[in-house]
């Protein structure tokens, strides 16, 4: 057989130990914040029945999905005629009844509503899990990639949109960032702004065009209204709109003006005041002050939300959004457990990884592998070091002992390349006093140490 030149799948990518550890502190810091605020943790299967996730994102988002093909011969049950006529997207239900999973909130709606009888509302879950989608890998995007979701279902309590403010500003400043900008607004808004100009139906298209105001400026956006079935007049009201500036309360109070002929958007303007009303009694009005802000353009897939909706943003590292999410309606409404709202939003670990390691922000290498390398003489002393290394470990030590007798140099090498921060040496001298031989791999410094101090050095 000819040797097979190793090589990743387009879109994928090797996780190196030193990239885990990384990773890992930003998930576990993830845990830790959304498990103090009552979220529990679930996970879902890798992969789904794909009618459960078909029709579900789009046109174009049933097309990214990644398809299994049945087991066996799956063929010996096609039509045909359509093999014939090489239809392969007519083949699908024939040759594939399952797909790898392609976000977290479908697999989350099915599972609230297979064990609505069991779990309690409202129902506060998070997941950080890995998805999968056929799209075209470039940088920044890839074909597998890790999801980081905190939702409650069951609730419509406006408290739940205050806590995920809060829980967005904690986390971030718990993994360094310290500039960051939270954006909201409320698609009642968007909704009362697109009955005001008259134009009611195209609410979507409006959106999408004002979304893209950073992308290609003011005149870009008024181009797209007009290409969109927006007339001049239509773009003339929009845009104070657009432009709107000024802190969030000179913000809120221009939009209810704005809006005053509309019953939709003067509640979408309510939930917004409420939502800073409760930042306000947790004794955070100071994030409304220049980390959390009003913003009218954001859109955020406006087929999917029905109030609140949030955008995340770093000032510190030119980066797109870090994270993002909002309120919808109907959540489980596609597995036919009708009117269950529900509210969440989601991290970008990959894109948080990025701007922590452009930051140099991640915790120094090495603190979440091994702390202890012991070295190996030869086999005599490994009966005598090895109660040692049983010993660092029952006092929670990382550590480990040389498998195998080989040059000192080796060993420290590989003491080294590990970033394993201190070296044991256990000769005869100190089995016989107990005093061990301990190499700072920093500063080069050796000292002897009895066992209990040895372990106050790795503690501390």
């Amino acid at each position: 057989m000819a040797n097979i030149k190793p090589s990743l799948a387009k879109g994928t990518r090797d996780f190196s130990p030193l990239e885990m550890e990384k990773r890992n502190h930003i998930f576990n810091t993830l845990r830790t914040i959304f498990a103090k605020f009552g979220y529990s943790e679930i996970q879902t299967p890798t992969f789904e029945n794909l009618n459960t996730l078909t029709g579900k994102y789009g046109e174009e988002g049933d097309k990214l999905i990644f398809k299994i093909l049945n087991s066996g011969d799956y063929l010996l049950k096609s039509p045909s005629d359509l093999l014939e006529q090489k239809h392969s997207n007519k083949l699908v239900p024939y040759i594939s009844e399952k797909a790898l999973r392609y976000d977290l909130t479908v697999p989350f709606a099915r599972y609230v509503v297979m064990h609505q009888h069991e779990i309690a509302l409202p129902f506060k879950r998070f997941q950080i899990q890995p998805v999968w989608r056929a799209d075209r890998p470039q940088r920044g995007r890839y074909r597998e990639f890790y999801q980081c979701d905190v939702d409650v279902v069951g609730s419509s309590s406006l408290l739940n949109e205050a806590e995920f403010i809060l829980i967005y500003n904690e986390a971030l400043l718990a993994l360094g960032l310290t500039d960051f900008t939270i954006k909201i607004n409320n698609r009642k808004i968007l909704s009362g702004i697109a009955e005001v100009i008259g134009k009611p139906g195209l609410i979507v298209d409006m959106t999408v065009a004002i979304d893209k105001l950073d992308k290609i400026g003011l005149d870009g956006v008024n181009k797209e209204l007009l290409t969109r079935g927006f007339n001049e007049q239509d773009v003339a009201l929009l845009q104070p709109i657009i432009l709107l500036q000024g802190n969030n309360k000179d913000k809120l109070a221009a939009i209810k003006e704005m809006l005053s002929g509309s019953p939709t958007g003067l509640r979408g303007v309510k939930e917004i005041e409420d939502v800073f009303s409760l930042l306000d009694s947790f004794g955070k009005a100071d994030l409304l002050e220049g980390v959390v802000e009003v913003d009218i353009t954001l859109a955020r897939g406006l087929n999917y939300y029905t109030g609140c909706i949030f955008e995340v943003k770093t000032n510190e590292v030119a980066m797109g959004s870090i994270g993002g999410g909002g309120r919808y309606d109907d959540l489980t409404g596609m597995f036919g457990l009708k009117d269950l709202t529900g509210v969440g939003v989601s991290f970008g670990a990959d894109r948080i990884y990025d701007v922590l390691d452009e930051l140099g922000l991640f915790p120094v290498a090495g603190e979440g592998t091994t702390s202890v390398l012991i070295v190996n003489f030869d086999d005599s002393y490994v009966k005598h070091t090895l109660p040692l290394l049983a010993a660092l470990r029952e006092q929670g030590i990382a550590a480990e002992l040389y498998p195998a007798a080989a040059k000192l140099k080796k060993q420290m090498s590989y003491a080294d390349g590990k970033g394993v921060p201190y070296v044991v040496l256990v000769g005869e001298e100190e089995i016989s006093s107990g005093i061990y031989s301990v190499k700072d791999m920093a500063s080069g410094e050796q000292r002897s140490l009895t066992f209990a101090d040895l372990i106050n050095l790795i503690k501390k």
